[in-house]
């Protein structure tokens, strides 16, 4: 995804202020005096408030993809693969708080269709890199076969969603790369045979 300097400015303060003030906080006027510059300048990045959310989603998008699929190694086992994508989503959210309330923020959802459809793909990328992982860990016994592999992606999502909005509503003062290293040790624990 191509953005400017600016428009990174731009949607990495709006992430800021959807984690101190909630999506009523983030009004064009709020985010212009944030970064030090007029409303009108703003429009010329962005058209409106839903166009800079949107970019926001599409850049974590294309951050996301990029990074799970640099962690993602085909010589490493299941779990090693397992590790290293939510170890890198821990990592980029402890460097990145603030994108945490645009990626899990409920009020989000509400907003609009695109930016529905932007969070889906959004869960998407996630799931099209854990999907093989949990398969090939259920093929070679390494995972259960007590469920199917697409409810151990919704319990691992729902469990990783859950760790990170405890982080939100605990205004990120724990850490959370140790967090989440006891969470996927829980994890694995349950996805054993």
């Amino acid at each position: 995804m191509e953005l400017s300097e600016r428009q990174l400015e731009i949607i990495e303060t709006a992430g800021k202020i959807l984690a101190n003030s909630g999506l009523s906080g983030l009004t064009t006027k709020n985010l212009a005096r944030e970064i030090g510059f007029s409303e009108a300048a703003l429009y010329r990045h962005f058209a409106s408030k839903e166009e800079i959310i949107l970019a926001l989603l599409r850049f974590l998008h294309a951050d996301m993809d990029q990074r799970l699929r640099n962690v993602y190694r085909a010589d490493q086992d299941p779990v090693a693969k397992f590790r290293a994508l939510f170890e890198s989503q821990f990592h980029f959210f402890s460097q990145n708080p603030h994108f945490v309330v645009a990626v899990f923020s409920d009020g989000l959802l509400e907003e609009s269709e695109s930016i529905n459809q932007a969070i889906l793909k959004l869960m998407q990328v996630k799931m099209n890199y854990l999907m093989p992982i949990i398969t090939q860990g259920q093929q070679q016994g390494i995972f259960t076969q007590a469920l199917g592999s697409e409810e151990l992606i919704h319990i691992i999502m729902g469990s990783f969603r859950l760790q990170m909005y405890k982080w939100r509503i605990a205004n990120f003062k724990f850490d959370i790369l140790r967090q989440g290293k006891y969470m996927l040790e829980a994890l694995l624990t349950l996805l054993k045979p």
